[in-house]
């Protein structure tokens, strides 16, 4: 390999570029209109523009990013995480380029990014496993079916999702056909494929996975165990290395499952087996991800790894070398995204205006943004990863509660409020654990401050402008007014930058009165409700989809559905009016 085109975007795409700079590679970017300026694309080598706004004209778009590759003279392809990383078809579209793809065989992302085929897998391999149905379910009476047999709750599961979307949790039979519904938008959304399957869900389980390496000789070694329980939605908020409070036993069957069931699966590459541990130490296999963890750098703190350069060897054909590293110290990773805790995580796209992170003994840093970058709100609310690292877990958390303390995001309220707080809760520091998947909805009662709303500052103009390069005539887009206002008449002359926009501050205004109010920016993706009906406070009236996740707006007072303007796929701005609410 010479040169890696990344096929991804925020601070997984920096973090790639930064290996292939100490590995020696070249490295190709690839942007959406909305990522013009980002720091990945300042960060690699070249980049090259994908022409459109949203995923699915970009980084889904598999014939553009081939494209891209073969113009740039790459000739390897890493796909980071998210995106098509999990695509078979991808991944054979790079193979059959010519191009070496850094990640796990098609074969075998198949068989384990189904996640109906990677609970058949499991069972041939021995692991552990919570009832389930054995292939997608056809409709929503199917799931109704299931739970009568084996009860409630149920978690309803995009067959090829993965990180929390497309995942709901049915924890009694009227909510399944909304549920069912949900899951498959996102999932077709997020995956473009809205296949669902259901199993029994654990209530109140740890989720603990192990960090893994394939190479194609045969070899599979496990890095590191991780604890991800502090989640929201389904999603990872906080993650360590090693997995605390486990029993020699447990970590035993953790690793001996894992490697059995990549090895069945033919694996080669950096993949992640993770699980559920029940109250009662139960443990079952929950799903493999077949691509690099958002919460790998916690096992490279731990074993002095660098993942995305043992996927660069094992992609080249080496062999891995060793056998399962061991531990160090104890890593803890948060992700620092850009959603609002007092407003139970409510995404909040904006513009950074203050950026001061922390530094200092055991501190490491992975960012997408920085000051005056705007984190849109058509792609995911990570702007970056906080990890710290110590000799043992209580210096890691003594560490973290310092870090968090210096880290310091201006422009929109993010998460930080909800780290500090939870780095000195007893359930999370004391011993045991005894945070769960669903601890901070149900059990996290520490109020979180308000913050500042979100600001929007409004991406300067841009102009296209034609120059002769050695004779060639070239359409190179530039900001507007760059070389100053003309006057009449073609004399050139200075100005202020011409198409750039004032910064303007955008609340969050509460619903009140009569007003139903969006209160952030994002996609309509359902209207629940018709002009004339009439409902009830807490009945769902739109659902928008913000930052890849969909939020359902409910009506804040009973009322009647009045001067109902949206649309499905307009999209909306914080303070703006959905409906009226008449009466009560």
């Amino acid at each position: 390999m010479r040169k890696v085109l990344i096929a991804n975007r925020g601070e997984i795409a920096v973090r790639i570029a930064r290996a292939c700079r100490d590995a020696g590679l070249g490295s190709v970017a690839v942007y959406a209109e909305p990522d013009l300026d980002a720091l990945h694309v300042r960060m690699a080598d070249q980049a090259y523009a994908l022409g459109g706004a949203t995923s699915a004209e970009t980084y889904l778009d598999i014939d553009k990013i081939i494209k891209v590759a073969l113009e740039a003279g790459a000739d390897a392809i890493h796909p980071g995480y998210g995106f098509l990383a999990e695509n078979a078809d991808f991944a054979r579209a790079v193979t059959a380029a010519g191009l070496t793809w850094i990640g796990p065989p098609p074969e075998a992302i198949e068989a384990l990014g189904d996640k109906v085929k990677a609970r058949h897998i499991a069972l041939e391999a021995g692991a552990p496993l919570t009832p389930g149905t054995p292939d997608p379910v056809r409709d929503a009476d199917e799931i109704r079916e299931f739970g009568r047999e084996h009860g409630y709750p149920l978690a309803i599961k995009a067959a090829f999702g993965g990180g929390g979307r497309g995942l709901k949790v049915a924890w009694k039979e009227e909510e399944v056909s909304d549920l069912y519904d949900s899951a498959v938008r996102e999932a077709v959304a997020a995956f473009g494929r809205g296949e669902c399957f259901v199993e029994r869900y654990l209530d109140r389980p740890r989720h603990v996975e192990t960090q893994c390496l394939a190479d194609a000789h045969g070899h599979v070694v496990v890095v590191s165990t991780r604890d991800c329980s502090l989640q929201r939605r389904h999603q990872k908020l906080v993650e360590e290395a090693p997995a605390p409070f486990l029993s020699a036993g447990q970590t035993e069957i953790l690793y001996r499952a894992s490697k059995d069931i990549l090895r069945r699966a033919g694996y080669v590459g950096a993949g992640t087996c993770e699980f559920l541990i029940g109250q009662d130490g139960t443990i079952s296999f929950l799903e493999v991800n077949t691509r690099l963890q958002v919460e790998h750098p916690v096992s490279e703190e731990v074993t002095g790894l660098d993942l995305v350069r043992e996927m660069f060897r094992i992609a080249a054909g080496e062999p891995i070398g060793y056998d399962d590293p061991p531990a160090r110290g104890h890593s803890i990773e948060f992700r620092i995204n850009a959603e609002d805790p007092a407003k139970n995580f409510m995404p909040a796209p904006g513009t950074i205006t203050a950026w001061n992170p922390p530094s200092g003994p055991g501190v490491r840093l992975d960012a997408g943004f920085g000051a005056g970058m705007t984190v849109p709100q058509v792609f995911d609310s990570l702007i970056a990863k906080l990890i710290v690292t110590g000799a043992s877990r209580e210096q890691a958390l003594q560490r973290s509660a310092r870090a968090l303390a210096e880290f310091e995001v201006g422009g929109m309220p993010t998460v930080l409020p909800f780290h500090r707080a939870v780095v000195t809760d007893p359930a999370f520091a004391g011993e045991p654990l005894r945070v769960h998947t669903r601890w901070i909805e149900t059990e996290f009662g520490t109020p979180m401050p308000a913050q500042d709303a979100a600001e929007v500052s409004e991406p300067a103009g841009r102009e296209a402008v034609t120059v002769e390069v050695g004779g060639k005539r070239l359409e190179v887009i530039v900001p507007a007014g760059i070389w100053g206002a003309r006057e009449p008449g073609g004399a050139g002359g200075t100005s202020a930058r011409a198409g750039a926009r004032p910064r303007s501050r955008r609340s969050h205004h509460p619903s009140s009165g009569d007003t139903l109010i969006s209160p952030m920016q994002g996609t309509i993706i359902k209207i629940a409700v018709t002009e004339g009906q009439q409902v009830s406070a807490g009945d769902t009236v739109v659902v928008l989809e913000a930052m890849k996740m969909e939020q359902p707006l409910k009506a804040h007072k009973d009322g009647t559905v009045t001067g109902l303007s949206v649309e499905v796929g307009q999209t909306v701005s914080a303070g703006a009016a959905i409906c009226e609410l008449a009466g009560g």
